[in-house]
């Protein structure tokens, strides 16, 4: 088998393959079997008819159409695989040549992915957030812990904002009344503004037992987008009261005794948290700072596709909360064209980002061990709240693990990269990834655990030995009286 390959731009390239007949003589074979099944030939049974037969009866045509079907893929697979090159997405073919019992050639465009040198990243500077936890933080933290312990409790006074209101909601479209946009008993706090556009200034200054009607866009149910005259009534009107931030909230709360217990745990999860995103920000950055310094073409198609994907996600995100994509825009406070450039430009650096690291995987020879796969899958597994096997199992059915051990390729890529950057926060302390790395995995731990059960363990040491002296001098003082 004979390929030349043809660039028809930094992105896309066009593969003609010629192949010796005598290599399709296996799918030719494969193609009379299978055919001598489906057709009824007098005197032969399904699968016994002869091959000069199928060719009288069915035409050579056919047969050579299911070879040269059953034998692409393989035959593709083969030519890039000598070709060299890093295909993206599938490829379009052609068959351009088919003598019968001498030679077929076939061509297929394909996009690539484009050749580039990454540069030394050694010297890559970047910055990231402060990991400090200030007093203010842990009150916030504090009061919002606060507020999931809040009573509410009613008042005989009009609605104001910030007050909790239980009440009915029905709406009508052209005087026909849309069930799916109808409540009763509907706690909401007003000036939240999560509901539909009014609601909160309708709500305004209404006292349990009044109604009003508004109009307004529904954002959700078969009817979302339009315009519908909504009922409001008011059942009852409610205040928020938080509980004292005092040793009685932190038994409630938590498992200590005082609150200054509940602060000291409150800023020591705010830290490992602070520190977890000093490490998300630090891989980003680092990737950034190294993109910077590369320009490479991308395969319009390839970014098309990472479009497309990102926009179905988000559609079903938008389902399942309920919200149209309109109203969606509106909270964002972005135009239908805004949001449509800011998912182009994140899709082409995704792509980009994606063709840097897969590079530098193979810059630096490296590799994914069947461990590292599996952790990785028990990883999601963990995060999607599904049995790690079951995960496996749907990946190999679907045929997504090539895309699986692209993934685990790529991190391994990044964390390489991230350990050669040189990393410091706003106030200019270096960070030290790899220690971050162990505090928050809980290796760092492990040594004081130890340290301290070793410590524990002399101490034990220690009372014994001295319970014995202790014995031994009385024994003496006995014998001695």
């Amino acid at each position: 088998m004979k390929t030349d390959v043809e660039e028809l731009s930094p992105t896309r390239v066009k593969l003609t393959v010629e192949v010796p007949f005598e290599e399709l003589k296996p799918n030719l074979d494969k193609a009379y079997k299978e055919i001598s099944k489906q057709v009824r030939i007098k005197g032969f049974r399904p699968g016994k008819a002869p091959a000069p037969l199928i060719d009288r009866y069915i035409g050579r045509g056919a047969v050579l159409q299911e070879a040269v079907n059953d034998a692409l893929p393989e035959l593709y697979g083969r030519a890039v695989e000598a070709s060299e090159i890093f295909v993206l997405g599938q490829p379009e073919v052609e068959i351009t040549k088919l003598d019968d019992g001498k030679e077929m050639t076939f061509t297929a465009e394909v996009d690539v992915r484009p050749k580039f040198q990454v540069p030394d990243y050694d010297n890559l500077e970047v910055t990231v957030d402060e990991a400090k936890v200030t007093d203010e933080e842990v009150e916030e933290t504090l009061g919002n812990l606060r507020e999931r312990f809040a009573s509410l409790t009613t008042v005989e006074r009009a609605a104001e904002t910030g007050d909790f209101v239980t009440i009915d909601l029905s709406a009508q479209v052209d005087g026909e009344a849309v069930e799916d946009a109808a409540a009763t008993g509907y706690s909401y706090e007003v000036g939240s503004n999560s509901s539909v556009e009014g609601l909160d200034e309708a709500l305004t200054g209404m006292s349990a037992g009044e109604s009003k009607t508004f109009t307004s866009k529904l954002v959700g149910g078969e009817r979302a987008g339009q315009e519908a005259e909504i009922t409001v009534t008011v059942q009852s009107v409610k205040v928020k009261k938080l509980p004292e931030a005092d040793d009685e909230f932190a038994q409630l709360a938590s498992e200590f005794d005082t609150i200054e217990e509940l602060r000291t745990d409150l800023r020591t999860r705010l830290g490992r948290t602070k520190r977890m995103q000093q490490l998300s920000q630090a891989r980003d950055r680092a990737l950034e700072a190294l993109m910077e310094q590369i320009d490479i073409p991308l395969p319009e198609k390839v970014v098309q596709a990472e479009i497309e994907r990102r926009n179905e996600q988000l559609e079903q995100q938008l389902k399942w909360s309920g919200l149209s994509k309109e109203a969606y825009l509106k909270q964002q406070g972005k135009t239908a064209e805004e949001f449509d450039a800011e998912i182009a430009e994140a899709a082409r650096r995704a792509v980009k980002g994606g063709f840097v690291l897969d590079q530098l995987a193979l810059d630096e020879e490296l590799g994914v061990e069947n461990e590292e796969l599996s952790e990785y899958v028990v990883s999601q597994a963990m995060q999607m709240g599904v049995q790690p096997q079951q995960l496996a199992d749907h990946l190999t059915q679907s045929g997504q693990l090539p895309a699986l051990v692209s993934e685990v390729l790529r991190n391994k890529a990044l964390n390489l990269l991230v350990e050669h950057v040189k990393i410091t926060d706003e106030a200019g302390n270096a960070v030290d990834i790899e220690a971050l790395r162990r505090e928050l995995s809980g290796e760092a731990a492990q040594p004081e655990a130890e340290a301290a059960e070793e410590s524990a363990g002399k101490a034990e040491e220690t009372k014994a030995e001295a319970k014995d002296e202790e014995a031994k001098n009385e024994a003496e003082d006995k014998s001695e009286s």
